[in-house]
């Protein structure tokens, strides 16, 4: 099975999983990753707590909520699609005609077939979310509205990974667990993440050390930010936030706020290669956890790599964001670009030739021993790089300047370090 296919499957297993910004459906999903991932902490933050201008919410339980008509006939009901409630919706028990039934229902206009994801943390209210043609259906009459919920102090949760490497300097991924089901909009984050985690977990020659998080969106980042801050402004060297990453459809790129950090070019430097119509954005296009990484006084080098980008195709925040929407290719694709950022990274330093002018690469046999028209092609790679070897330019600008990937000037980066022809400065 490929890793696109797993991290499909995965997402199948945890797609029906009610999720809101605390409660019981984001425990049952970091579960899910840990069981993948046993090395993951979960941690809880009391509801209350004060995180910078921020408190965190009450903690949200719903068990269960319908709309059924006079002849008690289900209009729609929670248990078999999550989005038909208002995330943090209040508890109701009311029978009300149809003219005030309407204004708790909430639809997608110029979707008439698509159910809309609708929250409501911080204002207390409740509502009911169907799609427009369903609504607009609906004849005159009685209509018993129910919703089983409870608001209390409990605790927002958060899974935490960080695997540890030669040097203290990080790389942040961070993604979410707080979206319903919604695939690629919610799930696709989590479960590339958990395979990038996997993967570099196996790794035995890590440059960099990696802090990987699941948090809810926008209070979550904004929670572990302020218990973490100084130590991450200090270590973060590169940081990205995983969400939109399984449609297949194109690649996207929001820059972080500087819009040229590590992460920046690196995640330029390959999506170049990987796919050169991709989609760059504006930070002012922003939209999720990077706008907290981001942040004045907090400005962590962080931006965004993605398929089809958040709030730009026509399936977001709705229930036509389904399973069908992302595909086992899609999320190979997303894995195969973090990872080539991630080696860009690890092996990105300055690099200085040993010896002046060329050096005889002949006698090392990493040059062709006939000279002829064509043989010089072979090689180009190697003596490019060295022409431009000179310990004031990294690695990423001379694969930009050589229009060669980073991750073929990586074999060529160990073979001259290796003839001892190549040392790193400036690191």
């Amino acid at each position: 099975m490929s890793i696109g296919e797993e991290m499909y499957q995965l997402a199948k297993e945890l797609f029906p999983i009610g999720r809101s910004l605390t409660g019981d459906g984001v425990r049952q999903t970091l579960a899910i990753l840990g069981r993948e991932l046993p090395e993951m902490t979960i941690h809880e933050v009391p509801s209350d707590t004060e995180v910078f201008d921020w408190t965190v919410p009450k903690e949200w339980a719903i068990r269960q909520a319908y709309i059924e008509d006079e002849k008690g006939s289900r209009i729609i009901d929670y248990r078999n699609l999550n989005l038909h409630v208002m995330g943090y919706s209040l508890p109701v028990d009311r029978w009300v005609d149809l003219e005030e039934l309407k204004q708790h229902i909430y639809v997608q206009k110029g979707q008439p077939e698509a159910v809309p994801y609708v929250t409501s943390y911080y204002v207390p209210r409740y509502g009911f979310c169907m799609s427009e043609a369903q609504r607009d259906s609906l004849p005159p009459g009685q209509y018993h509205m129910v919703i089983d919920s409870e608001l209390f102090d409990g605790s927002l949760t958060y899974g935490e990974l960080v695997i540890p490497g030669k040097t203290e300097k990080e790389i942040l991924i961070s993604t979410y667990v707080c979206h319903p089901s919604m695939a690629n909009n919610e799930l696709s984050g989590p479960v590339l993440a958990t395979a990038l985690a996997r993967e570099i977990a196996a790794q035995t020659d890590r440059k960099y050390t990696y802090r990987f998080l699941w948090i809810p969106e926008t209070i979550g980042s904004i929670t572990y930010l302020s218990r973490h801050l100084d130590h991450m402004k200090e270590h973060t060297a590169a940081g990205f936030v995983l969400s939109c990453v399984g449609d297949d459809r194109t690649y996207s790129y929001v820059p972080s706020r500087d819009g040229n950090t590590l992460a920046d070019r690196a995640a330029q430097n390959v999506l170049s290669f990987h796919y050169p119509d991709y989609k760059r954005y504006s930070y002012l296009n922003r939209g999720s956890d990077e706008r907290q990484y981001n942040a004045p006084g907090v400005d962590l080098p962080v931006c965004v790599v993605c398929r089809s980008k958040y709030g730009e195709y026509p399936e977001y925040h709705t229930s036509l964001d389904d399973l069908s929407l992302i595909s086992p290719e899609g999320l190979q694709g997303s894995y195969e670009v973090y990872m080539a950022i991630f080696h860009a990274i690890e092996y990105n330093a300055f690099y200085r030739i040993k010896c002046l002018c060329e050096p005889q690469l002949g006698k090392r046999g990493m040059y062709p021993s006939v000279s002829q028209k064509g043989s010089y092609d072979a090689v180009k790679s190697m003596v490019d790089l060295i022409a431009y070897a000179d310990g004031k330019r990294d690695l990423i600008d001379i694969s930009n300047i050589i229009h060669v990937p980073v991750s073929l000037l990586i074999p060529v980066i160990i073979k001259l370090t290796e003839a001892d022809l190549l040392e790193v400065v400036n690191e």
